[in-house]
């Protein structure tokens, strides 16, 4: 039996024939389920001989007809889109960068019966570091929904389990960029970032580069994963 059809039955026995009336004329979620696995194939990138990441973060957009019909049913049916997925994955010997997940949102220029999968790897991130540390930093880094503060001497993020901050990404490097602070002369701070000799150096703002300043909203992209600075401007007086 096919993955697809298994994740039909699955359905069948998850929910009522108040489904298949929602979906009679709408999209067909088994239809979501191959967009899903397509998105899949046609994003593999090339680890080893027998590996391949893709991405993990899907976004099923609809017509708005479509996403109200599927409203009471939108978590359940998300799981098993994942559940369906993983399964896909599993057997092509794909493997995610991070954690996987699958959402529905309204497109206004779909028609009822329509969709578009918007996908994006986004890499697992880790650190050592307490929210008492993330809410007091005066410069900190943005990273796939997480956020690490820069403090003395430095802060290393890379692939490596040294590495302050570990990204989940096959294109980082173990230690890959180091990030340090330091007091400007206006009485702010000062941020820069350094490239340890990664494999597949860094990009800031669009640009290849080993050792610059960076300024607030600054973008470093190392691998597949963009970086963003962040520097707290501290209230007057304080």
């Amino acid at each position: 039996m096919g993955g697809l059809q298994r994740f039909e039955q699955r359905l069948e026995q998850m929910v009522s024939g108040a489904f298949a009336r929602a979906f009679r004329s709408a999209v067909q979620p088994v239809e979501i389920a191959a967009g899903l696995q397509r998105e899949c194939d046609n994003n593999a990138q090339i680890m080893s001989r027998d590996r391949r990441i893709v991405p993990n973060t899907f976004h099923v957009e609809l017509a708005q007809s479509d996403l109200d019909r599927l409203a009471p049913y939108d978590t359940a049916l998300a799981e098993e889109m994942v559940r369906q997925v993983q399964e896909h994955a599993d057997q092509q010997g794909y493997v995610f960068p991070g954690p996987l997940s699958v959402g529905f949102e309204s497109a206004e220029d779909l028609t009822t019966g329509r969709f578009r999968i918007r996908s994006a790897a986004h890499a697992r991130v880790t650190s050592q570091a307490t929210h008492t540390q993330v809410t007091r930093a005066r410069a900190l880094i943005e990273v796939n929904g997480t956020r690490h503060p820069i403090n003395g001497p430095g802060l290393v993020v890379g692939r490596g389990t040294d590495a302050d901050v570990r990204i989940n990404d096959p294109g980082v490097s173990r230690r890959h960029v180091e990030f340090t602070v330091q007091g400007g002369a206006d009485g702010g701070v000062e941020v820069s970032a350094r490239d340890l000799g990664s494999t597949n150096g860094m990009l800031v703002d669009g640009h290849r580069i080993t050792h610059t300043r960076l300024r607030n909203g600054s973008e470093v992209k190392i691998g597949n994963t963009t970086l963003t600075v962040r520097v707290v401007e501290e209230a007057a007086g304080v």
